[in-house]
């Protein structure tokens, strides 16, 4: 069986990116297809050839790489794939629209819909040329909108990664998923119970985030916190950030690993369609203080790996994180939740399964 896997890009390393990379390494006779590869800045994919679309030979088109989104579905509709039996989307926007040959299965491992698309104002808030533009852009998005609607009736079977993914799939795409929860490399995080004095955050800085509430009830507080990764917003943060807090920019795996061992709890204020950052600072020994909506309502116990808070607000993660430090948190039960249940071969024998039964329904 001749398998082709599929992801939107490679120009960035992200969540999604990292279950690609799983997918890689699991099928590693797969031949690997997207639409644009700057190998420099996503994943390794070692000495693997990665076939690209014609987007690739446009200049300075994997640094822009969000401003070709209307062109993202022709691309995909232009590649040959006429000679695999199975393939194997991961998307979260475009890579679902592959053509495959009769007889051909098509699974797309769908991390969310086209959040641009359908949730516009959320998604692109933060970004001033959508804001000044918008009444040009409209348009052009309704038109994508109903490309990205044709490109959902493609695949055979889709998996998504939480129930809350899956309930977007059959509202917007009218489709069936099976929800599998994405696994984590465990062997890349370190556990420790030996905890220090700070706290950690560890996104994207981006609006939808949510940085600016933990910001804020860390001023209130005055506990030491921890902020790794890059945005739009970092400026902004940082001027109303208070001595207690520092932002560390981008960081290494292995940095990023330490803190989340170390840390004393891990904040997630955003509303993630699933979240990988939850699972690893469980992997880690570590809890999770979350805002109680999304994909942690999969991955997270109360009081046993995390504590909820049920609004956005500096006073709701106040709370939340009082309640953290009266908990006498069992670091070892912890990490063993997140391997018993995220872990590669847990989420693979789960995909085989699957896979097989989509085979098995597709015999004539």
């Amino acid at each position: 069986m001749r398998i082709a896997l599929v992801h939107d890009y490679l120009t960035q390393q992200g969540g999604a990116e990292r279950v690609f990379e799983l997918l890689c390494k699991h099928y590693p006779k797969a031949d690997i297809f997207t639409s644009l590869y700057a190998p420099e800045k996503t994943i390794d994919l070692k000495d693997r050839q990665v076939h690209t679309t014609a987007l690739q030979k446009i200049p300075g088109a994997t640094k822009y790489f969000r401003i070709m989104a209307p062109f993202y579905f022709s691309a995909f509709r232009a590649l040959d794939l006429q000679d695999y039996d199975l393939i194997i989307s991961s998307t979260t926007s475009f890579a679902k629209a592959v053509r495959k040959k009769p007889g051909a299965i098509h699974i797309c491992f769908c991390h969310n819909v086209t959040r641009f698309l359908w949730d516009t104002t959320t998604y692109l808030r933060e970004y001033a040329a959508y804001r000044n533009l918008s009444a040009v852009l409209e348009p052009i998005f309704q038109l994508m909108r109903k490309a990205d609607l044709a490109s959902a009736q493609e695949p055979d079977f889709y998996i998504a990664n939480s129930s809350t993914v899956a309930r977007r799939i059959q509202q917007f795409y009218g489709k069936p998923s099976v929800v599998i929860n994405y696994p984590i490399d465990t062997n890349k995080f370190i556990f420790s119970d030996n905890k220090d004095d700070f706290y950690f955050a560890s996104a994207r800085l981006i609006s939808y985030k949510r940085i600016d509430v933990v910001v804020e009830a860390f001023n209130w507080l005055g506990w030491p916190l921890l902020i790794s990764g890059d945005g739009p917003e970092r400026k902004r943060l940082e001027s109303r950030a208070l001595k207690n807090i520092k932002f560390l920019g981008h960081v290494s795996d292995t940095e990023r690993s330490q803190l989340l061992s170390k840390a004393r709890a891990v904040i997630v204020a955003a509303l993630e369609d699933y979240g990988l950052v939850p699972v690893e600072a469980n992997a880690s020994g570590t809890p999770v203080i979350a805002y109680g909506q999304g994909g942690v309502l999969d991955t997270q116990i109360p009081g046993k790996t995390g504590v909820f808070f049920k609004r956005q607000t500096p006073e709701a993660i106040h709370t939340a994180l009082v309640e953290s430090s009266k908990i006498a948190w069992d670091y070892e039960q912890i990490r063993e939740h997140a391997i018993a249940n995220f872990s590669e071969k847990v989420f693979f024998e789960r995909v085989e399964r699957a896979i097989e039964e989509v085979c098995r329904s597709h015999q004539p």
